[in-house]
């Protein structure tokens, strides 16, 4: 039992797994995931959280080929319930990758950063976004073993199969540099937190070339330009009915099932088949807008990285680590910080984070704000002040 928890990078003390998916997992691991791992291209050795180089991660994912073999097919499935805090595997940190990003010209593009811990931490082509080209049934054993949004964990491969298959690979690039400008892409990621009441700031943020909203961000700006509307299913009855503009383009985060249950009637142009949103006609709710090559889901690898080499919580460690995550908001900021030379952030939580209401839309009621178990908001606050005091992005702060 200790030598298979061992191969998969996992301790034994971190959960307790049963002998049948074990020894599953033992015959899937080496006949399938861990050799194909050795035929992939070789790469500098990844950097962890502590800067020191793990000879376990050196592997990019980039040049791997759909393949099935004898051993080809989904591993068991694997049960959060079974492990008491976040599962830990020797590929934790191995990524897939793109083309590397197209070469800026902007002087003050935070690709520059001459800060070291970022530098190390930071994966410009890390892959951002799931489609139907890189989805195969190594990619399904490796992802099945993380939790939403972060992998496949708790899911079956053929309700999940049919669905990517659908997602067009998007288009490259992203954004662009506005025609006769100094080449940079500016951008402005525009959160929900109450110190933009009253902050005067839509003209600020309109003068950006590109802006990336939340759903729940309902701070109205007049800009013509590009939006990213970025958003969770959750949410989508009472946000998707206003939208009304043409240009957005939309972000999934696939939190689980009822996601890919809608995604496939969204794409398909069908309503919803099974699940919780059962006979809904995901189309109806984008205003008879819908285009599909303005629509983007991102990929597990990238949220994953971005919790692991930026906001890893310590509450992680704990019995509720299947709940942990970070916010929408940090996760649509790190989206601009891949796709942007220049970042500003607004409606993000700062030090004085206690005079202002939880949430921009409480106008006239000032909540406090609470701090809940999923969300480690002290860690995600800490860092954007890092950011902004690095000179890696502007974030919005009051003086006064």
């Amino acid at each position: 039992m200790s030598l298979i928890c061992r191969v998969a990078g996992l301790s034994p003390s971190d959960g307790v797994m049963s002998s049948v998916i074990l020894q599953r997992l033992e015959v899937e691991l080496f006949n399938g995931f861990i050799p194909r791992m050795e035929q992939l291209n070789r790469q500098p050795g990844l950097p962890t959280q502590t800067g020191k180089i793990d000879e376990t991660n050196i592997y990019s994912l980039r040049h791997a080929l759909p393949r099935r073999t004898a051993a080809g097919t989904p591993i068991p499935i694997m049960n959060k319930s079974s492990f008491s805090k976040l599962p830990r595997w020797a590929f934790d940190d191995v990524y897939n990758f793109d083309a590397p990003p197209r070469p800026t010209t902007c002087a003050k593009s935070l690709r520059h950063s001459k800060d070291k811990t970022f530098q190390r931490n930071f994966l410009p082509n890390i892959r951002m976004f799931l489609h139907k080209e890189n989805f195969n049934i190594t990619e399904w054993n490796r992802l099945s073993h993380f939790n939403s949004p972060f992998g496949y964990m708790e899911m079956k491969y053929d309700d999940i199969l049919p669905v990517v298959k659908l997602i067009e690979k998007p288009k490259e690039p992203l954004l662009l540099p506005k025609a006769g400008g100094d080449g940079c892409v500016r951008c402005a990621v525009v959160g929900t937190a109450g110190i933009m009441n009253g902050s005067k700031t839509g003209a600020e943020i309109d003068a950006h070339d590109y802006v990336f909203r939340e759903t729940s961000s309902n701070l109205e700006t007049k800009s013509s330009e590009l939006f990213f509307f970025f958003f969770t299913f959750l949410k989508k009855e009472k946000k998707l009915l206003q939208i009304d503009k043409t240009g957005i383009k939309y972000v999934l985060i696939p939190e689980g099932l009822r996601d890919f249950q809608w995604l496939q009637g969204l794409l398909k142009g069908e309503n919803v088949s099974s699940g919780e949103y059962l006979d809904h006609e995901p189309r109806g709710y984008y205003s008879g807008q819908f285009n599909e090559s303005h629509f983007y889901v991102l990929h597990q690898d990238f949220l994953r990285y971005v919790r692991n080499r930026f906001l890893n919580s310590s509450n992680l460690n704990g019995e509720h680590w299947a709940l942990v995550r970070p916010t929408n908001g940090a996760f649509t900021l790190f989206l601009a910080l891949h796709t942007c030379d220049t970042v500003s952030a607004y409606g993000f939580m700062t030090d004085d984070y206690n005079k202002y209401s939880s949430y921009y839309v409480e106008k006239h009621l000032r909540s406090e704000v609470i701090f809940y178990i999923n969300h480690d908001l002290i860690l995600e606050k800490n860092l954007w002040k890092s950011f902004h005091d690095k000179k890696i992005m502007k974030l919005y702060q009051r003086t006064g």
